[in-house]
């Protein structure tokens, strides 16, 4: 049973309320390490008790999920602060703060010389609908215990939802 400490491999699909898929699994099995935070919160709860073989749907709503739309970390740059580079809508930036916080930040669209940004991340405030099927529930090993996440087959880790 899936519960703190163990190593769970599941096929999923993220649809949003319209039925719209936003991210699946798609035959490659999402391993995460239960009770460190290698998933969102709302996902990780649900999972706790399911076994291998199980399905479930779990709704996520946004303050469980990737947050809700926080109107501040809407930001503006001038076209000159790009240098050389020509910013487009769409395109993803990394924003470094002066305390070395690094944080994502996509061009939602430019008005002359001013470049508008949203740091938020693009499902925040969005709720979450995941159709899962567990895979594997196993014992993490004592390495994966100290790095917070699981290994995989190859020894490497992969980032998740």
């Amino acid at each position: 049973m899936i519960s703190d400490n163990k190593v769970v491999s599941m096929n999923y699909t993220l649809t949003d309320d319209k039925g719209e898929v936003l991210d699946s699994s798609e035959g490659e099995p999402l391993e995460y390490l239960q009770g460190h935070g290698n998933i969102i919160p709302g996902l990780e709860k649900a999972l706790t008790g399911l076994k291998t073989g199980d399905k479930k749907k779990i709704m996520v709503s946004p303050a469980d999920g990737y947050g809700v739309h926080d109107p501040e970390l809407k930001l503006t740059l001038e076209k000159k602060q790009f240098g050389r580079q020509k910013p487009e809508t769409g395109m993803t930036l990394e924003l470094h703060s002066d305390d070395g916080h690094v944080m994502q930040a996509t061009i939602t669209s430019i008005e002359g010389d001013t470049v508008h940004l949203d740091a938020n991340h693009p499902l925040a405030g969005k709720t979450l609908h995941f159709d899962v099927e567990i895979s594997g529930v196993r014992d993490a090993t004592k390495d994966e215990l100290e790095h917070g996440h699981p290994h995989g087959p190859d020894g490497h880790h992969h980032h998740h939802p």
